[in-house]
């Protein structure tokens, strides 16, 4: 799933910079050079990021009404020559000055595609079908089926209902991954029919970055 954009100016040569910039990383672009009509557009659709151009006329007016009845906007990101900025500061969460440096700009819409990834991987529970491991006390091991994944846990099912103390181990690979997942978590919930919900515990820093990049990756392509 591609994330999205709203790009509100009419300096073309800003919105050449950005367009290419946000299609590489895969952030989709739609430019709307008047304001009003970006309000419209934002209060019928969900943008992960809005783009301003505060040398716009009308574009403070704009800026001032993000929040009133619109879709909620994750991160509002401003450019404008200097002096004209000073409202943006104190709403927008990235501001680089115009002419844009592409190096200045790059650096800024990664940070903020990173902010939307981890936003959005945060609730986001991608559905597999994989076999995984489990292990408890000093010898006990069950097989069950892996339904779903997110960065705080995982969704099984078990042959059976079985009574699984906490903590568990957890093993299983990544699909069309050579990362072998390990990790210690404990039963969030169990039902009669032998679904159950592990949340992880004590994930290395290691663990954790390779699943949230994995995680990222799927979210982008499917």
């Amino acid at each position: 799933m591609t994330l999205s954009s709203l790009v509100v100016s009419r300096d073309w040569a800003e919105v050449s910079v950005l367009e290419c910039i946000l299609g590489g990383l895969h952030i989709g672009v739609d430019v709307e050079p008047e304001p009003k009509r970006a309000r419209e557009k934002l209060a019928k659709s969900k943008i992960d990021a809005v783009i301003v151009d505060c040398d716009l006329d009308g574009s403070i007016g704009f800026l001032r009404g993000l929040g009133t009845g619109l879709n909620a906007v994750p991160l509002v990101i401003v450019s404008g020559s200097n002096g004209q900025t000073n409202l943006a500061d104190m709403v927008a969460t990235f501001v680089f000055k115009k002419p844009i440096s592409v190096e200045q700009a790059v650096r800024t819409l990664s940070a903020a595609r990173n902010m939307i990834l981890d936003g959005r991987l945060r609730y986001n529970r991608h559905a597999l079908d994989l076999p995984v491991s489990l292990a408890y006390g000093s010898r006990k091991k069950v097989e069950a089926h892996l339904m779903n994944l997110s960065q705080g846990g995982l969704g099984i099912r078990l042959p059976h209902a079985v009574a699984l103390p906490s903590p568990v181990r957890v093993s299983f690979q990544l699909p069309e991954s050579k990362v072998q997942m390990k990790v210690q978590g404990e039963v969030a919930w169990i039902d009669k029919l032998g679904n159950a919900g592990i949340r992880f515990l004590d994930m290395s820093p290691a663990v954790k970055r390779d699943l949230q990049l994995w995680l990222a990756q799927q979210y982008l392509t499917h």
